[in-house]
């Protein structure tokens, strides 16, 4: 007899499903209505600053909110779809990451939003606001969770995988945690000021973004048709 699936764990998988998608295509809609906003030279935490930051605030605990659910969800799925039980937990990180990114809000980076003099009138009055904030630093630190936590996921996966022979997901998992990390230090060293990949850098994050959030929608839908098999 088919062991039964309990209703609400379809559900949670399919949040881990959705999360990315609905998160990309909100800040890309975000950022198209900014004024100013260049999505190759800007970053997207940069759309959580000014009056209409709310938007992106609210995207980023929403998207953190569905990961933190899924990873639930996913920790109760076979193995064999998932990999080792640390996964599930790295993806809870990324979950409170994303929750953490939209309560703490980034310092302005590589000019947006634009700095406004400050009350004396004079042009220097900004260059001092550059100077790192606290709740600046806080927002760096939730983004280590979601930077690092998902391509050591997708080795962890990947490893586990290559154990059963599944070359073809253990293959896509490895290749998605480089391209993630490498694409991260690239964005990393863009807004470092590096000549070279310098008005690059919103390119190399999305390029991040995409590769480590597609994985984990891939690993959803690994999950979900599991669940469907039980």
């Amino acid at each position: 007899m088919a062991e039964r699936t309990p209703l609400e764990l379809p559900a949670q998988v399919m949040c881990g499903v959705l999360a990315g998608p609905l998160f990309v295509s909100a800040f890309t809609a975000i950022g198209a209505s900014r004024p100013g906003y260049d999505w190759q030279r800007h970053a997207v935490s940069s759309l959580a600053v000014g009056r209409r930051g709310w938007l992106q605030r609210v995207n980023f605990i929403l998207a953190g909110m569905l990961y933190t659910y899924a990873a639930r969800g996913l920790g109760r799925c076979p193995r064999q779809s998932v990999g080792p039980r640390a996964v599930p937990a790295l993806i809870a990180g990324v979950g409170m990451g994303l929750i953490g990114s939209g309560v703490f809000v980034t310092d302005p980076v590589a000019g947006f939003p634009p700095v406004t003099p400050g009350e004396d009138g004079s042009d220097d009055a900004g260059l001092a606001r550059t100077a790192p904030t606290r709740e600046g630093k806080l927002h760096n630190i939730c983004a280590i969770p979601i930077f690092a936590g998902i391509p050591v996921a997708g080795l962890a996966s990947a490893a586990a995988a290559g154990r059963r022979r599944d070359y073809r997901w253990a293959s896509y998992s490895a290749g998605s945690s480089l391209v993630m990390a490498g694409s991260f230090m690239l964005f990393g060293r863009a807004f470092g000021g590096v000549p070279r990949l310098a008005g690059r850098g919103g390119i190399f994050q999305r390029v991040s973004i995409a590769s480590g959030f597609g994985w984990l929608t891939a690993l959803s839908l690994r999950a979900q048709s599991s669940l469907c098999r039980r």
